[in-house]
């Protein structure tokens, strides 16, 4: 076992991801890494910021862990894991399991020196860097992310982020109304929503006389979970090779919150 890290599972965490945990494929040798301490590793990664080659020594060896949460980045387990969680935690909260509302927003963050794949220059926020899209429902729980270059305009990214929302019916059956900043605004884009989506777009526009901070309808929602994020160092700045690596070290960060509330 490694030392008591403050990132590191409780059982009771331990045994609501445990299910959900893919089986060792059939045929091979049984699988001797203890996973429990796999999950650990990947949330002290994520939590402090550090290369996966910093692991501290009590973990499993670096390339295990990083094995594992590429192959379950490519297979899709990380994203089915936080869809149940997900799912839970409305429950638990007395919602149903699928949102009626979301909300879409982006935030431009900087990415490191190394980063070269998916990089742009957002000339309205002066950041070099990506841009992420984040669909969040009305609890603050993300549906859907996706990680652009920064240069990507709100409305090609909203697009293509609602794109993976959709493709996750028949779970989200109950989901009817968008609401977006005025950044999205625009017949185009909210015509290709009730076309393609069949979802009806509501734009929260900051009023004009405010020259200080409103708390806006719906929109705090989003602008909180963004800020459960810069809760984990290794989000504080983009610094993955791929914009697919950036996106699952999300998803985990939801789940690790989710799987606390849950607990």
């Amino acid at each position: 076992m490694s030392k008591s890290y403050s990132t590191n599972l409780t059982q009771e965490q331990w045994e609501l991801i445990e299910p959900l945990i893919p089986a060792p494929l059939p045929g091979g040798r049984p699988r001797e890494t203890n996973i429990w301490e796999v999950m650990n590793a990947i949330f002290y990664v994520l939590y402090e910021g550090c290369r996966w080659r910093a692991l501290p020594g009590d973990f499993p060896n670096w390339q295990t862990v990083y094995t594992y949460f590429r192959n379950w980045r490519k297979d899709g387990t990380w994203v089915r894991m936080h869809d149940r969680l997900r799912e839970w935690t409305r429950v638990a909260s007395e919602r149903s399991p699928s949102p009626s509302e979301a909300i879409v927003d982006s935030q431009s963050i900087k990415s490191a020196a190394m980063v070269s794949e998916a990089v742009g220059y957002d000339a309205g926020k002066k950041v070099k860097g990506r841009k992420r899209f984040v669909t969040v429902d009305t609890l603050g729980l993300v549906l859907r992310v996706l990680i652009t270059a920064a240069s990507v305009g709100e409305r090609e990214g909203g697009k293509q982020v609602l794109k993976k929302v959709k493709q996750m019916e028949p779970s989200l059956l109950r989901l009817h109304t968008i609401w977006v900043d005025a950044g999205f605004d625009g017949n185009p884009f909210m015509q290709w929503v009730m076309d393609f989506c069949r979802w009806i777009i509501q734009v929260v526009i900051r009023p004009k006389e405010s020259k200080k901070f409103v708390l806006l309808p719906k929109r705090w929602v989003v602008e909180r979970t963004l800020g459960w994020l810069t809760w984990c160092r290794r989000l504080n700045k983009d610094y993955e090779l791929l914009p697919e690596t950036a996106e699952t070290f999300i998803y985990i960060a939801m789940i690790r919150i989710m799987v606390r509330r849950l607990a």
